[in-house]
């Protein structure tokens, strides 16, 4: 699969580092790029993030998928994660601090029963900016500060378990005065 995502990439114009495809229990670790077969009945973190050959941005854009039949367990969790984000993607406009659309986030996870916690659940920040570099200012984290208008940032919450893999949803968004442009036209569907 990763080759696949590398090479119609390619094709159009962009270089692929490091794509994650990573299933079931593998996709537990946020940064695990995944190896062999991907399993059935488990959810598939992938991660895509090219940089334009020709002008040398990057994007950034995560899905989970299953193919199969889900647990209930992680129906729920999946429903979580597209709320946060929901959530991620309505506070974020000029203004605000990325520290506030994080705690926006957090809360939604903490309401609905999934709260922070180290190597599990909720383990990293909303999002980052994106640009000449995947990961640069500004953070949509706990030390995020102001955005500004036409700061390009991701929202990206994701749940974690060792036991039933990652679910994260990431959009790639431009800031505005009065909320934010989404550039990711990719659906949310986790079953396939």
């Amino acid at each position: 699969m990763r080759s696949a995502i590398e090479a119609s990439l390619l094709q159009d114009g962009c270089e692929a580092l490091d794509t994650i495809v990573a299933g079931g229990p593998a996709g537990a670790d946020p940064h695990a790029r995944g190896t062999g077969p991907l399993p059935a009945h488990a959810p598939i973190v992938i991660d895509i993030f090219p940089r334009s050959k020709s002008l040398r941005y990057f994007a950034d854009m995560t899905r989970t998928v299953l193919k199969g039949e889900a647990a209930p367990e992680l129906l729920e969790i999946y429903e979580a994660v597209r709320l946060a984000q929901d959530r991620g993607l309505q506070a974020t406009r000029a203004g605000v601090s990325g520290e506030e659309v994080h705690a926006q986030v957090s809360q939604v996870f903490l309401d609905l029963g999934y709260p922070e916690r180290e190597g599990r659940g909720f383990m990293h920040s909303t999002g980052h900016g994106v640009g000449l570099d995947v990961h640069e200012k500004p953070s949509l984290s706990e030390t995020g500060g102001a955005l500004q208008v036409n700061n390009v940032v991701t929202v990206e919450p994701g749940l974690y378990y060792p036991k039933v893999g990652g679910v994260r949803l990431e959009d790639l968004v431009v800031v505005k005065e009065k909320g934010c442009e989404n550039l990711t036209h990719f659906e949310r569907q986790l079953l396939l």
